[in-house]
């Protein structure tokens, strides 16, 4: 009897030390792991602290650069090599690409070397299902992110959230968002300033979509001039987005101010050339009120050319409320806090990128 009940507690005892190692490795795997809400409302189990990750789709890598974490990088897309300058944070950094394996082209996503590189998280621009499918596939967490049209709107600032909490960031995302906030405050004051009887119309010509566009390419809702409450002759339309624009539509407005896209400069000098008349009736072009625009559309925005492009458009159209800046500083100044380079400016007026009039005569 005594061996019997011997024998039985020494099994009590071995299912006791069984389940206390089993809740010991529960908390242990609970200690390591973490839960965040991704752009799609997904809740993603991470790791407590991500030390590797690869970027899949639009914006991802350039937000990840933004937050100045891109030592957690083990792979790269394609098309972020070889890229000129008016794409700057990929542009800055060809010497870390060409250090890693290619994991992508554009969105598509290269299955192999992604498992083999072995990434603590994904960085997608996915929608819901898309995601949990690839998660599924690859056994490896994915995080969505935001679609980042605007320059100061809620997506910037919630993209860069989201990537402080994954990365353990969250000091960058506070510098980045108080930068960002005192920028909006700054913009409003001044414009609360402009007297709204006096603010002139504007028209944005050579705007890229689906392909270069010359005179006629243009955009509602342009972010530049969104900020700056400023009379965007597209917003007028009904259109969103990046349209063609009726060009006679454009001299029956007849904007006090014009702005050309300088990635297509060229263009809109050749349709110059082959339609001086028409042209020529613009008031703006005939009492010299056509400036340049830096391309800030890239796979999306590039949020520093766009709020840097914002900063100039102001000066010219509200030279009063804007006196006091300097264009080229506050160019550099963005850079610095996005890109932390200093004097990008010079490299962009360098590759043909400048703010300044621009003369389509010729």
């Amino acid at each position: 009897m005594k061996k019997l009940i011997a024998a039985l507690l020494a099994i009590a005892m071995l299912f006791s030390l069984c389940a206390c190692g089993g809740t010991n490795d529960d908390n242990k795997t609970n200690d390591e792991t973490r839960v965040v809400t991704d752009a799609c409302g997904r809740q993603v189990t991470i790791p407590k602290t991500v030390k590797s990750v690869i970027c899949v789709g639009v914006g991802s890598l350039r937000f990840t650069t933004y937050m100045d974490a891109l030592d957690l990088l083990v792979g790269v897309e394609e098309n972020e090599l070889g890229v000129g300058a008016q794409k700057p944070f990929a542009y800055l950094h060809q010497d870390v690409w060409e250090k890693l394996p290619q994991t992508g082209n554009n969105g598509e996503t290269y299955d192999e070397q992604i498992i083999s590189a072995n990434p603590d998280v994904i960085i997608a621009q996915m929608d819901k299902d898309t995601a949990d499918a690839y998660q599924q596939k690859t056994g490896i967490p994915v995080v969505t992110i935001p679609m980042v049209e605007g320059i100061l709107d809620d997506a910037v600032f919630d993209m860069i959230n989201l990537l402080g909490e994954v990365y353990g960031k969250q000091d960058r995302a506070k510098e980045l968002t108080d930068y960002l906030t005192a920028m909006k405050k700054d913009i409003a004051d001044r414009v609360a300033k402009v007297d709204k009887d006096s603010v002139p119309s504007v028209y944005v010509s050579g705007v890229s979509f689906k392909g270069a566009h010359g005179f006629e390419g243009t955009e509602a809702g342009y972010g530049p001039l969104a900020e700056l409450k400023a009379n965007n002759i597209a917003d007028a339309t009904g259109k969103s987005g990046a349209f063609d624009m009726d060009i006679e539509q454009v001299l029956k407005v007849d904007p006090d101010y014009i702005f050309v896209d300088t990635s297509n400069l060229d263009l809109v000098k050749q349709q110059y050339a082959e339609n001086p008349a028409f042209y020529n009736s613009l008031t703006a072009v005939k009492e010299n009120r056509v400036f340049s625009q830096i391309s800030f559309r890239f796979c999306a925005t590039n949020v520093e050319l766009a709020l840097a492009d914002m900063y100039y458009m102001a000066t010219v159209i509200y030279p009063e409320a804007f006196s006091d800046i300097d264009p080229v500083e506050k160019a550099n100044e963005i850079f610095k806090m996005f890109l932390g380079t200093d004097d990008f400016y010079s490299t962009l007026n360098e590759a043909g990128y400048s703010f300044g009039p621009v003369d389509i005569t010729k």
